[in-house]
């Protein structure tokens, strides 16, 4: 079977429905199950609802970003074993995406109004890196999922101990994103300047602090 080659506006498209299914919709995922599905429901105190909520808006808006990296990445891909890689970790990143979307909807809460924005600017700094060379881009992958790690951890200790659910659901999602930042490594990513690094570093806790709230 021969390989379809999609014009430059299909592409468009096919990148612009991407982009709705993630913001707005229900993309595809790998079929695992809901980490903590068989746990009940804990009966949170409104300060600790409205922090867990705060946190899981946070990490779904991270997971917006995700998809949009690696869908960036993806598309400027020069080699086709990374380009099938970013893909790949797109699916899995997807479950975190519903998963914590689930989860704010069972705190009675809602996802970022400001994801539109976090995709863009994502998608954009995906397909540069992409452009720029596969050994940058998979050491920017690396080096994102090392931070979303970090933040994870920070998340864990913030969440009421009786939130089992949210807990379980992360917890999860910290061992998928260490293994997606491990497999980027032994691609051949490369470590990435500390002045980018640094750089990411403010970025991502503008997308903290902001996402919290809105």
């Amino acid at each position: 079977m021969t390989e379809r080659h999609y014009s430059p506006f299909d592409r468009l498209i096919i990148e612009f429905d991407k982009a709705l299914t993630t913001i707005a919709g229900q993309p595809e995922t790998t079929g695992r199950t809901v980490p903590g599905k068989h746990l009940e429901e804990a009966t949170l105190s409104e300060l600790d609802r409205k922090q867990a909520a705060g946190l899981m808006r946070v990490n779904h808006a991270g997971e917006v970003s995700a998809q949009a990296l690696y869908q960036g990445q993806a598309l400027t891909a020069r080699l086709p074993h990374v380009r099938e890689a970013m893909e790949v970790a797109a699916q899995e990143e997807n479950d975190h995406l519903v998963w914590c979307k689930q989860r704010l909807e069972a705190l009675s809460s809602h996802t970022s109004a400001l994801n539109p924005l976090w995709y863009v600017g994502s998608f954009a700094l995906g397909a540069v890196a992409g452009k720029i060379g596969d050994k940058w881009s998979l050491g920017f992958v690396a080096e994102t999922e090392k931070q979303v790690v970090e933040h994870i951890d920070s998340h864990l200790k913030l969440l009421s101990d009786d939130d089992k659910k949210s807990r379980a659901v992360l917890e999860q999602m910290r061992l998928d994103e260490a293994h997606h930042g491990t497999k980027a490594l032994e691609a051949g990513g490369v470590s990435l300047p500390l002045a980018i690094t640094k750089t990411m570093g403010l970025v991502s806790k503008l997308m903290t602090r902001t996402s919290y709230w809105i």
